[in-house]
């Protein structure tokens, strides 16, 4: 690192990716902070630095060594970090300890036989809640949370008329089950359904997909739509509906819908809002109808967010079509390493995989799993002439779309 570059993170202070550190702290001290930064988005400490951001200058002997040791002893799993020391005047220099986001999360701190996990929040590093331990879990790989038992429910809360559409006409299992045990078996074997100290209930995976009333006992389930007249959100909405239904619908043996799914349900509620028929009559003798974005786009949208939510927020999936845009906001961060950059790349890191399965037997993603860089983009692009949006936050993914 140049002295420029120091000089400006001295001045900027102390933030979510930066920590300032004398080099006589405790080893669990600097191991705590590095456990939260690991846990967010990685980052720097800078040792010889008061928290004012005024340079003290590096004290300990073998500091290298030192700090090494502290990575070895009391942070697991393992973070390999990159270390330098720069000069700042004649008489003192700052060590930088420089290590990107975890992607073994959550990492803990290991200290007299206890083991705590810390997270970044702003400038300062916490203890994580419960929420947030499951969270990192989940980011982590380690816990799909699409396999939790949702309370309350049992397996009648499933439809079974689409279940067994599922195998026969989807899967086309020649063997389809009969009795109640036979059900239970395999649908605790599917990952439909799962047992909890001798009591069964639905995953979440079994219940937003067959379920017959998912939000009932999940209220993060199903879509809310909004539809505005104006640029943003105000007091008065054309539309304003929460839709609950399971993903998948029901098909014949040829693929023909019997019964839609949540996808089908919102694209039947959106198509008033996004289209418009013409005075111009068509050679079929109809009117023309101009759409203002592109169905699969959207189609493939809405597929993406139900697929890797996260299902540890309680926010709802959301979609609002202003005046100008069509906004979808999924709920969470990308999966594990995954960035906006990947994403648009055409890698694959699928957050619930029970769900994208099944979605990918009925035919609504692709093998590949690259609808953002084939569909997605090429159409947006093609329809609107600009590319779509991606915001990503701590708390959602946000694909804006224009008219």
């Amino acid at each position: 690192m140049k002295k420029e570059e120091l000089l400006e993170l001295l001045q900027n202070g102390e933030n979510s990716g930066i920590e300032f550190k004398r080099d006589d702290i405790r080893p669990e001290q600097l191991a705590k902070e590095i456990v939260a930064l690991a846990n967010f988005q990685g980052g720097k400490i800078l040792l010889g630095v008061e928290d004012d951001g005024l340079v003290s200058g590096i004290q300990r002997e073998n500091l290298e060594e030192w700090v090494m040791n502290v990575f070895r002893d009391k942070i697991h799993p393992t973070i390999l970090p990159f270390y330098e020391i720069v000069k700042w005047d004649n008489n003192k220099s700052i060590a930088i300890i420089s290590f990107p986001q975890g992607t073994a999360k959550p990492y803990v701190l290991r200290d007299k036989g206890r083991e705590e996990i810390y997270i970044r929040m702003g400038s300062t590093s916490t203890l994580a809640t419960r929420e947030q331990i499951g969270r990192l879990y989940e980011i982590g790989g380690i816990l799909h949370t699409e396999l939790l038992a949702v309370p309350r429910t049992d397996m009648q809360c499933l439809d079974f008329v689409r279940l067994e559409n599922y195998l026969r006409d989807v899967l086309h299992d020649p063997s389809i089950p009969i009795s109640e045990k036979e059900w239970q078996d395999r649908l605790l074997a599917l990952g439909f359904l799962t047992e909890v100290a001798e009591t069964v209930y639905c995953t979440i995976a079994g219940l937003v997909l067959f379920g017959k009333r998912p939000r009932r006992y999940l209220r993060q389930a199903g879509i809310r739509v909004m539809v505005f007249d104006t640029l943003d959100k105000d007091y008065k909405a054309k539309l304003d509906v929460i839709l609950d239904a399971p993903l998948v619908a029901r098909k014949e043996v040829d693929g023909q819908i019997i019964d839609g799914g949540l996808t089908e349900k919102v694209m039947e509620t959106i198509i008033p809002f996004i289209t418009e028929q013409t005075d111009n009559i068509t050679p079929d003798l109809r009117r023309e109808i101009i759409r203002y974005y592109p169905l699969e786009a959207i189609r493939e949208m809405l597929l993406n967010a139900f697929a890797h939510r996260d299902w540890t927020r309680f926010e709802d999936i959301e979609l609002v079509i202003y005046a100008n845009r069509l906004e979808l906001l999924s709920p969470g961060r990308l999966p594990n390493s995954m960035t906006i950059e990947k994403m648009k790349a055409g890698q694959r890191s699928p957050r619930n995989p029970i769900i994208m399965e099944v979605l990918r037997d009925y035919g609504y993603v692709d093998a590949r799993g690259m609808g953002v860089r084939t569909k997605i983009m090429p159409l947006v692009k093609a329809a609107s002439g600009k590319e779509p949006e991606f915001v990503l936050t701590e708390d959602y993914l946000k694909t804006i779309i224009y008219r």
